[in-house]
């Protein structure tokens, strides 16, 4: 059985990056994991506490954004908590987020995935996805042999299938949820306060129900019993930090511009003066195309904030969506010399130089040491692999380039051809190189994950 679900996980995986592209990662069913260097630093700040109240590490958690106009969240692969953009565009609030992470951090303590392991070795975020709903599929017909289940039954019913969750565990979570909160010293408010959003939904069809009531059990007792005891904490009335409002308006903000840009002139009124809006009008000029009005209103962002890098990623997004990659440097530049940490910065910045170097070695030897770096950070972004395999073909290394491309098919699940490729790479490299190390890395990788099976 687990053998066929890993022929399943892996037609599902290569079908899930099959669109991927420039960061926004297709998983299927009108799902996409999408990266933002911003918004992620922003709830890495909101949930350092309860991660820390939770007995983990911050940097043990990863936070990953799904685009999907349903409200969920769920955790897959040991301590990655999937939150969807509909979630967070439903909230009012950080305490809200923070809420509904801490209630997922109350899964990962209690050990109610612990299943949900087999799909985190060595795959990307979007692999990962694929393979939850291969698994879910398979639980969800009874027949582990059919490769394309998950796609037949529907990615959300597999899914709902894999990741529901008992009312035993809901309630074990609610109340794990409320004591890292309270441990990190912040009020417990934010959930009951979330839940009640969704409360109404328990008289409807199931069919009907938000993605989160179908794999989250919500009764009204359940919200009634959050609220009383988030009212009788102490902690109930302590207002959240000032400093983090801006943030979350600015996420807000960001994620109407790029999901909904049609909406934005509703919301946001160009009389509106402030960042947010602002913020919102410029991503949603770029978003419908609209190039002039785009990049004038990025460089007001900048002039507002002449050292936020995340505005000058955004005049270097623009600039090479809108076919200027070589103009896409200088800004791209800016923001990793005002954040240097941010691995996804790096790698757009990588991506510009590429495209704009020809087959000039400096820039594409610049482009390359940017890709290494950033694979400390991201060490399951495939777009990493390819651009490296791009970068070293365009020098003419055709050999180190292939390592990088199977790399890339290791972490999209294509463990055969992933061995293939470094195998007969390794015959071709010097020994003990920086890539023929990598290539036996793959072969070793995928020798041990057959023994296992």
């Amino acid at each position: 059985m687990i053998q066929q679900l890993r022929r399943v996980l892996t037609v599902l995986c290569f079908l899930a990056l099959a669109f991927a592209s420039h960061g926004v990662c297709a998983a299927g069913g009108g799902q996409a994991i999408i990266r933002d260097a911003e918004i992620e630093e922003s709830i890495r700040i909101w949930t350092k506490g309860v991660i820390e109240a939770a007995g983990m590490r911050p940097e043990q958690v990863k936070i990953v954004l799904v685009q999907s106009p349903d409200v969920n969240a769920f955790v897959a692969g040991g301590s990655n908590i999937f939150i969807y953009t509909g979630l967070l565009q439903k909230t009012d609030s950080p305490a809200e987020v923070v809420g509904v992470i801490a209630h997922e951090l109350g899964h990962i303590s209690g050990g109610h995935l612990t299943r949900t392991s087999e799909v985190a070795d060595n795959v990307s975020f979007e692999a990962m996805i694929g393979a939850i709903v291969g698994i879910g599929a398979a639980i969800a017909t009874g027949d582990g042999s059919a490769a394309a289940a998950g796609i037949s039954i529907g990615q959300g019913q597999a899914m709902n299938s894999y990741l529901a969750h008992s009312r035993v565990q809901e309630s074990s979570a609610d109340q794990a949820g409320f004591r890292f909160m309270t441990g990190a010293g912040l009020s417990p408010r934010g959930l009951p306060s979330f839940l009640e959003k969704l409360a109404s939904q328990e008289l409807l069809p199931t069919s009907q129900q938000s993605q989160y009531m179908r794999t989250h059990p919500l009764s009204r007792d359940r919200v009634d019993v959050l609220e009383n005891k988030a009212k009788g904490s102490l902690l109930y009335n302590k207002p959240y930090p000032e400093e983090w409002n801006e943030p979350y308006q600015r996420m807000k903000a960001k994620l109407l511009g790029y999901v909904t840009p049609q909406q934005v002139m509703y919301m946001y009124k160009s009389s509106d003066a402030g960042v947010p809006s602002l913020y919102a009008r410029a991503i949603a000029e770029y978003r419908m195309n609209h190039v002039d009005n785009a990049l004038k209103l990025a460089d007001q962002l900048v002039r507002r904030e002449p050292q936020n890098p995340y505005f000058y990623e955004l005049k270097g997004q623009m600039l090479f969506e809108f076919g200027k990659a070589n103009a896409a440097v200088a800004p791209y530049e800016q923001a990793v010399e005002f954040l240097p940490s941010s691995g996804l910065i790096r790698v757009a910045l990588a991506q510009a130089l590429i495209e704009s170097a020809g087959k000039d070695p400096a820039k594409l030897n610049l482009a390359i040491d940017h890709l290494k770096r950033a694979e400390k950070d991201e060490p399951r972004l495939t777009r990493i692999k390819r651009l490296l395999a791009t970068a070293y073909g365009k020098m003419g290394k055709e050999t180190e380039a292939r390592v990088f491309l199977a790399e890339e098919a290791l972490m999209q699940g294509r463990r055969d051809e992933a061995s293939r490729i470094a195998d007969a790479t390794l015959k071709q490299l010097p020994q003990n190189s920086p890539e023929a190390i990598r290539a036996k890395d793959i072969i070793n990788n995928v020798g041990e994950a057959g023994e296992k099976r």
